[in-house]
């Protein structure tokens, strides 16, 4: 079977397939920042010593990350108006769908980060009289986000690949753009091979930044080695 290439069609639908990629990198921005800041209490209260507050974070992050994400999208988009007589626009339901799926793996990358952080640290923070929101602003969160940095852009490259899911409800996404224009010209290998192109592009660097933290990282641990006494605590800006 041979097939008619004909990759002019790429030229005509760059303008189209790059608005699509704006939409697309404005959803991951802004699922993004959000989920870095929600994440936090989250994780706070994933290990929270009250047992409800301790549960209902668990019982959260287990939903979000034991089912699919398209699930939670369609659920978001159709169920949920359904259920509350409001309509949730496509672009809205494709930031609160992957917002609370980022957010619920992002939590438990900053609890593995806040379990690390040394106890002599946290001890130290408490005889400096700092409190519980103290400590987590001035010791744990800082050290806990350099140390999981990795881990953090590799669920962020991860989100940005997944947002081509937001397609499936008629937002106007890079995934959206390239479907729309391969139906109309009947040239889906030229289309969505451009467009794997453009998520490679944008995803790869990031790749080799993560690849490269890793390592870092690692080299770091190796020549601290198992017996390093642990460090004074890093007050960000904290009151003296």
């Amino acid at each position: 079977m041979n097939y008619d290439f004909d990759w002019s069609v790429v030229t005509a639908a760059l303008p189209q397939l790059l608005r699509g990629l704006a939409t697309t990198l404005e959803i991951a921005l802004i699922t993004i920042v959000i989920s870095m800041v929600l994440a936090v209490p989250l994780a706070v209260a994933r290990m929270a010593q009250i047992a409800i507050i301790r549960w209902v974070a668990q019982i959260y992050i287990e939903i979000f990350r034991c089912t699919p994400l398209l699930v939670q999208l369609f659920w978001i988009f159709y169920a949920l108006p359904a259920l509350t007589g409001i309509a949730i626009p496509g672009f809205a339901s494709a930031i609160i769908a992957l917002t609370a799926n980022l957010t619920a793996f992002m939590a438990e990358a900053y609890r593995s980060g806040f379990q690390a952080i040394p106890k002599e640290q946290v001890e130290a923070g408490k005889m400096l009289r700092l409190n519980r929101l103290q400590q987590l602003q001035h010791i744990i969160v800082p050290q806990a986000l350099r140390q999981q940095v990795p881990v953090i852009l590799s669920l962020n490259i991860s989100m940005f690949k997944d947002t081509a899911l937001v397609s499936t409800i008629a937002v106007g996404d890079l995934m959206f753009k390239a479907n729309t224009l391969a139906t109309e010209s009947y040239k889906a290998l030229e289309l969505f091979t451009i467009a794997a192109i453009i998520y490679f592009l944008i995803a790869f660097p990031a790749s080799l930044l993560t690849s490269y933290l890793e390592r870092r990282g690692q080299l770091a641990a190796t020549r601290r080695g198992p017996l390093a006494k642990p460090q004074k605590p890093v007050l960000t800006g904290a009151p003296t």
